[in-house]
């Protein structure tokens, strides 16, 4: 048997190749969109990816279906609740497909959203089970969360009711020795404390994830209902177009992948379209157009991109020259596909156009220092997490969490100036970009809280 997870750092998501090399058949289960190294793998083996599988309708990235499906001609396979408007193979609960000499079973698992299923891997017909790949029913550390479909008129409580039942109905009647493959791991908003780890034994998550110990269903829900984050503005988006027929990754990319001149991209900026500056903050800072966005390609770059722009939204690409397939392609894992093309040169070509850059420069730490104790002090405004303010933040620093800054800008104070700190410095140069747009003068602490308290320390006698 082969069964290999591809583990995508920059989604937090994990996918799978299950295979039969004997027989020739595979498939694949939640695929990111794109699909060129699980083709690239199964040629290599020898397979055919004949199947693919999606647990859900996942709402952080586009998963990549389609692109199998016109691809490898695979059989697309989801749980009977679904409803979707491409055509699909919809498989029962306790169904068992054949994958060679392999048995998939299939167990409804409502719960984080309401087709949920999980896949039960034998090694053959008769033999126990192996393996469970649980999507994001049952996490290494957690348990999905249920609030993601409220807005389509079913209630968290209900969902999380529904997920208590799966987990002790289906799962947690599975053999300890079976090993867990979730979809997702630490640093998803899928769930709220996932584990670093990526593959863990069922009876030691049935000892250790505190979702498991020994409780009411009435607790459970209680205790997944409360304080689960705000879920990144996109979600719901991606969620709808995992239901759709559309083009595929291959498609969007011939489309949008087009070179623009300084001067159209430009203007089509002063239309609507958002300037998405792709370089790291420190470049960024050194000059950029005006106007422009920062989100740096090194970071977790598709994760702020869903969570701080509008997918309808036209966005133009300025990075550096030979970056731009890999911006548009992570947009494309998450179904922003409306790129209106990059800026050809990057900031080459735009050093022509002097009047239409901007040097903000960035502060660092001593400088910051210096600033507060003279006159004209800034307001440093901390855009990290609440949990992170809350474990310590700078004396005096305003806290207003990155994904909701746009929303409350009205909270800010009028004609100051901002420095605004993050963790390491990478969210601080998205925010007092976003800022900037919006008429405050803004700019970043580089290196963060981490640099701030490397220098306190150091400042001290």
């Amino acid at each position: 048997m082969i069964l290999k997870q591809y583990y995508l750092g920059c989604l937090s998501h994990a996918s799978y190749l299950i295979g039969d090399p004997e027989a020739g058949t595979a498939a694949v289960v939640d695929p990111q969109r794109d699909v060129g190294h699980y083709l690239a793998e199964a040629g290599a083996r020898g397979l055919s990816i004949d199947r693919v599988f999606l647990t859900h309708f996942h709402a952080d990235f586009l998963a990549g279906h389609l692109e199998l499906r016109e691809r490898a001609g695979a059989e697309i396979h989801l749980g009977s609740r679904a409803e979707a408007e491409y055509a699909f193979t919809p498989v029962d609960d306790g169904e068992v497909v054949p994958l060679g000499a392999l048995r998939l079973r299939v167990l409804h698992t409502p719960g984080h959203t309401p087709e949920g299923i999980s896949i039960v891997i034998h090694e053959s017909e008769g033999s126990p089970p192996h393996a469970v790949l649980t999507g994001d029913t049952l996490f290494i550390g957690d348990v999905g969360r249920p609030d993601l479909m409220v807005a389509s008129g079913m209630s968290a409580e209900d969902l999380a009711g529904m997920l208590y039942d799966s987990l002790h109905e289906k799962l947690l009647r599975l053999p300890d020795d079976v090993l867990l493959y979730p979809a997702h791991g630490a640093g998803s908003a899928c769930g709220k404390n996932l584990s670093s780890e990526t593959v863990a034994r069922l009876g030691d998550q049935r000892r250790m994830n505190p979702m498991l110990r020994p409780m009411t269903k009435k607790e459970f829900v209680d205790t997944l209902t409360a304080d689960q984050p705000a879920a990144p503005a996109y979600f719901s988006y991606d969620a709808r177009m995992n239901t759709r027929e559309r083009p595929t990754l291959d498609e969007t990319l011939a489309r949008v992948l087009r070179p623009l001149t300084v001067e159209t991209a430009v203007r089509m900026a002063n239309s609507g379209a958002v300037l998405l500056d792709t370089r790291d903050p420190d470049d960024f800072a050194d000059g950029h157009i005006a106007g422009s966005v920062n989100i740096g390609l090194r970071g977790n770059y598709a994760s702020w991109a869903g969570a701080l722009l509008d997918p309808t939204t036209p966005l133009v690409i300025l990075g550096e020259p030979g970056t731009e397939e890999e911006a548009a392609m992570r947009l494309g894992r998450i179904g922003f596909d409306n790129v209106a093309g990059y800026v050809e040169g990057g900031m080459t070509r735009a050093h022509d156009h002097e009047d239409l850059l901007r040097c903000t420069g960035r502060v660092d730490a001593s400088g910051l220092a210096a600033a507060m104790a003279g006159e004209a002090r800034p307001v440093v405004l901390d855009i990290r997490t609440p949990g992170e303010w809350s474990a310590g933040h700078i004396e005096g620093s305003i806290h207003l969490p990155l994904l909701q800054l746009m929303q409350r800008l009205d909270e800010l104070p009028a004609d100051r100036e901002f420095v605004v700190a993050c963790r390491s410095g990478y969210r601080s140069s998205i925010g007092a970009s976003l800022l900037r747009t919006r008429g405050f003068p803004a700019r970043d602490l580089r290196g963060g809280l981490l640099a701030w308290d490397s220098h306190r320390i150091q400042a001290e006698p």
